[in-house]
């Protein structure tokens, strides 16, 4: 955690399950993890994202607006 951020009271989830909610491949979770957009913990092989950081990143999301139906 190069930010500092404490997670001592964050409810973690997998890269599957991160994965699973965002509807993406586990690659896609994996490269916003390594890119630094999606925090997360490394727990000995494997990654831990805190739910809140999920949702966080979710609402930033954009919507492309030329994707609109009509």
């Amino acid at each position: 955690m190069a930010d500092g951020q404490n997670f001592a009271d964050a409810r973690f989830m997998t890269v599957a399950e991160v994965a699973e909610v965002m509807r993406v491949s586990k690659m896609t979770v994996y490269r916003l993890i390594h890119s630094a957009e999606l925090p997360a913990v490394r727990f000995g092989r494997s990654y831990r994202v805190p739910e809140n950081a999920v949702a966080e990143y979710l609402r930033g999301a954009q919507i492309d607006g030329n994707s609109a139906t009509g």
